[in-house]
């Protein structure tokens, strides 16, 4: 931004997501190389036993200078550290927090939409004119949305049926589908669930979604319940951040999550550009998730959360707005995507990487990132190239939320990703279109269902929302996890064999 004078400034816009790995700040950086593998418990037990058998050695030495006597106290002292250090050990895994399960919704085949019979569709209601007619079916042919998305029946009634009603229906299938599979899959009675929740952006009726839960299911009146509406795509994670956070205040408990977005009422029907966008990539969809700290659950457990890193970007008013529900001229409400999207994207993702690295990140990587980052923002050395961390060395599965096919794109080249890494995210946007927070989780469960995922591996949960923020978690298999016989729950059930797909899509501009 320039500021020509002291009442108008000159604005240029970045419509392609900046290289963010080239402009780091240090405020954003952990302090200490080795911040995450320094706090890991296993590593302070180990680490403290080898001290403590040095200990003792070094008494066995000394007491045969002193006498028998001091040999004996000494490994007296060193067992009863070593006792001390186990007991530690297990507080601290005690406080762990694992994903017993999960489950994602899949609608009915009635509810199941291709990109003609969208078109034909926005044709057919005469709330358009023909230029944002022709603009969504350029949008549509190259978002990478197949033709099996689902959208709800307030939509694709003829005419649309946008009221309450059928937005509170379209809310309870995808809920309690997914939460019905949930307990299903886990054995859990509804009545264990300790803490509940729910996060939706665009829909907050009163009583509120988390209260629809709880009068369903008839879950217990001392239930921890929590709604959290308007924080866009990454509100999943927040909401597992959430969970996380109050599973440390409460032991022994179970934690239920619920992810999704209600589009019924939140269609638009007018010819603002940068508002139908939403028409043309948000579908219908949710996922239900299983959290315990309980350490009887970790042998059933299928992963272990290790860091959620929180990212908000609110208090620059470029930030704030990229992403802002309105009214358009002609008084429709609808979803504005500003253009500033792709840069202010790119710059909370770097904030978040940032933060990430030094705690996921091996040491060699993490040395040569300071180095760099030294060089260049400390010595001021010019002509000195920022080194741009691997982070295939410190993840082997990438869920990055299915936002859009551009945004995918982008995140590909920044992260120096493969395609292999970019299959569940870019298979999910055309299996399921832009299901919004709940999207990781369509991703999780297509790489479970490859059978990929192995005991030790980690995956990164990435996923950016409204306000601005980028949120990211980093979760670790407990088990191997093979390819599925126990389909319930997960939706790629009758589709899985025929992915990955090669899609031949026009170039985005």
């Amino acid at each position: 931004m320039n500021f020509k004078d002291s009442s108008s400034a000159v604005i240029r816009i970045r419509r392609r997501l900046p290289d963010f790995l080239q402009s780091v700040k240090i405020k954003y950086v952990k302090l200490g190389l080795g911040y995450g593998y320094s706090c890991n418990a296993a590593s302070i037990v180990m680490l403290a036993i080898t001290l403590s058998l040095s200990f003792s050695l070094t008494g066995l030495k000394l007491s045969k200078l002193c006498s028998h006597q001091l040999d004996a106290e000494t490994v007296a002292a060193a067992f009863a550290a070593i006792l001390s250090l186990a007991a530690l050990f297990r507080w601290k895994r005690s406080g762990a927090v694992y994903l017993v399960d999960f489950a994602c919704y899949k609608p009915e085949k009635e509810r199941k939409i291709s990109v003609e019979s969208f078109l034909k569709m926005t044709e057919e209601s005469g709330g358009f004119e023909e230029e944002s007619l022709q603009f969504q079916r350029k949008i549509s042919t190259r978002a990478g949305l197949g033709d099996e998305t689902y959208l709800p029946r307030g939509i694709t009634s003829r005419p649309p049926n946008l009221c309450m009603s059928e937005a509170r229906l379209e809310a309870e299938e995808v809920m309690f589908g997914a939460l019905d599979a949930l307990f299903a899959k886990t054995g859990v009675e509804p009545k264990d669930i300790d803490i509940l929740v729910v996060n939706c952006s665009l829909f907050n009726p009163t009583p509120s979604l988390s209260a629809m839960i709880v009068n369903h299911y008839k879950l217990r009146s001392n239930i921890k319940s929590y709604n959290l509406g308007g924080m866009g795509c990454s509100a999943g994670l927040i909401s597992v951040d959430l969970a996380k956070d109050l599973l440390k205040a409460n032991p022994n408990s179970y934690a239920l999550v619920l992810s999704t977005e209600n589009i019924t009422l939140n269609w638009y029907f007018g010819n603002d550009r940068s508002m139908l966008l939403c028409n043309c990539i948000f579908r219908m969809g949710g996922a239900a998730v299983l959290l315990s700290n309980k350490p009887s659950d970790r042998s059933r457990s299928k992963y272990q959360l290790l860091h959620t890193v929180r990212t908000h970007k609110g208090a620059d008013d470029k930030n704030y707005n990229c992403v802002y529900q309105k009214e358009d001229d002609t008084g429709k409400i609808g979803v504005c995507l500003a253009r500033e999207l792709m840069a202010v994207a790119g710059d909370a993702l770097k904030t978040n990487i940032t933060t990430l690295g030094p705690m996921v990140l091996p040491y060699s990587e993490q040395l040569m990132f300071f180095l760099s980052l030294v060089r260049r923002k400390v010595l001021k050395m010019s002509g000195v190239k920022p080194y741009i961390p691997d982070f295939k060395l410190a993840f082997e599965h990438f869920c990055i939320h299915a936002g859009g096919r551009a945004v995918l794109d982008e995140l590909q080249k920044n992260l120096q990703l493969s395609e292999w890494h970019m299959e569940p995210s870019r298979m999910t946007l055309h299996r399921f279109g832009n299901t919004s927070s709940s999207s990781l989780w369509y991703e999780l469960a297509y790489t479970e269902a490859k059978g990929r995922v192995a005991k030790g591996d980690r995956v990164w949960q990435i996923a950016f929302g409204s306000g601005f923020k980028c949120n990211s978690a980093v979760w670790k298999a407990v088990r191997d996890i093979p390819e599925l016989t126990e389909w319930r729950g997960n939706p790629w059930d009758d589709s899985i064999h025929n992915y990955p797909l090669h899609l031949n899509l026009p170039t985005t501009s």
